[in-house]
């Protein structure tokens, strides 16, 4: 599921979303209905709920919500649902038609180039990169083995016959490697180094990445460098489902016993929704942290921080109007310190979105920049590390 992205390209005719010149005859040609199962999730951006369109019992409706400008989910807690229901897990879709059509412009990929995709998904995405690029220069992985052979399925009833692996997408896929480009189809908390020692110096990878902070994610596109790195800036604000294997776990609240120490703030925070520009670069910069906003009837709110790898948590509660706010803290690391101190950079910085913010990826880890890769000024301040908690 993913924010639509700004408008780029032209729209076709009969189409509702516009597409590049060099994909229009690539959307033209291959449309997502061919790609979906006969039992759908529609997804309301604007609402967040999502509705069950069963192609047998409302074939107009399936197929209008095929062709509107929406995410579609096709498999809910990684296949473990049933029934028409919406599952509690979103675990594969076809996403945002003007999405697709805006990653796959801002991929760049020219005739003769050869595509690795991360997340096969229904299939529709590979079929795209084949119709333009010829089968023999794509590969697809997708680490689910019934949602893999329905995509290839779909893809062999489409025409197209590219390179289709079920397997762990963190691997790569080394028999096809080098690449010239890699793309993600779900989020990353970290780019794999696999993904750059095959793609060529000189490549592209380009990936919806972010942290644990929040479930939001940003389009990253990098360049790979001769010396092993690879580094470029955000393009926009997206969200995906999350690769399994880096899904956040949410720790578990300390138990009372401890202490919990208070203080007073002037300052409230910055707006927290889903695209908002603080949430994203302040997961740059706060490792390992996580945190959650709870409504109260009153209308305060409450902000709360957790840290994922010691037992610590910060709560400050806000209410409207309010000229100081009760905070608490609990446990051996300072959270509402360190939050405190990511709101004064952002504020000093010119509070940026994540078109000012880039990452650079290196064998021992990665790192966020302000505005420029070579500069002084760093959003993350450190080097995390490859692990990913």
């Amino acid at each position: 599921m993913t924010l639509a992205p700004e408008q780029k390209g032209r729209p076709a005719q009969g189409r509702s979303f516009p597409v590049a010149a060099d994909w229009a005859p690539a959307f033209d040609a291959v449309p997502r209905c061919l790609f979906l199962p006969d039992l759908i999730w529609a997804h309301d951006m604007a609402t967040g709920s999502s509705r069950a369109v069963c192609r047998a019992e409302d074939d107009s409706g399936w197929f209008a919500a095929a062709e509107a400008d929406i995410p579609i989910i096709t498999q809910w807690d990684d296949g473990g649902h049933q029934g028409t229901e919406p599952g509690t897990v979103p675990t594969s879709s076809a996403s945002m038609p003007s999405l697709v059509a805006s990653m796959l412009d801002d991929l760049r990929a020219e005739a003769g180039m050869r595509v690795l995709e991360q997340g096969t998904g229904t299939g529709w995405n590979a079929a795209l990169l084949a119709h333009r690029l010829g089968d023999a220069n794509v590969t697809t992985v997708e680490i689910d083995p019934q949602v893999a052979a329905q995509a290839r399925a779909a893809l062999h009833r489409a025409g197209y016959r590219p390179e289709a692996v079920c397997g762990d997408g963190a691997l790569g896929w080394q028999p096809g490697a080098p690449y010239d480009r890699t793309i993600a189809t779900y989020g990353l908390r970290q780019i794999p180094y696999t993904w750059i020692e095959q793609t060529r110096p000189g490549g592209i990878i380009l990936a919806p990445f972010g942290t644990h902070y929040s479930n939001a994610d940003a389009l990253v596109r990098l360049t790979v460098a001769a010396d092993g790195t690879a580094s470029g800036p955000f393009l926009q604000p997206v969200e995906f489902m999350k690769m399994r294997s880096q899904r956040l776990r949410w720790p578990e609240h300390p138990a009372d016993g401890g202490t919990v120490a208070e203080h007073v703030t002037t300052e409230g925070p910055p707006p927290h929704g889903k695209f908002d520009p603080f949430p994203f670069a302040a997961g740059l910069r706060l490792r390992d942290v996580t945190h959650a906003v709870q409504p109260h009837d009153d209308g305060a709110r409450t902000l709360w921080l957790y840290s994922l790898t010691t037992p610590a948590w910060a709560a400050a509660t806000f209410r409207d109007g309010d000229t100081a706010h009760r905070v608490r803290q609990y446990g051996g690391r300072r959270l509402w310190e360190e939050f405190e101190q990511t709101l004064a950079w952002w504020h000093e910085a010119g509070e940026p979105g994540v078109e000012r913010l880039g990452l650079t990826v290196t064998p021992g880890g990665w790192h966020a920049w302000l505005d420029d890769p070579a500069g002084s000024s760093s959003a993350a301040g450190c080097t995390w590390p490859t692990t990913v908690r």
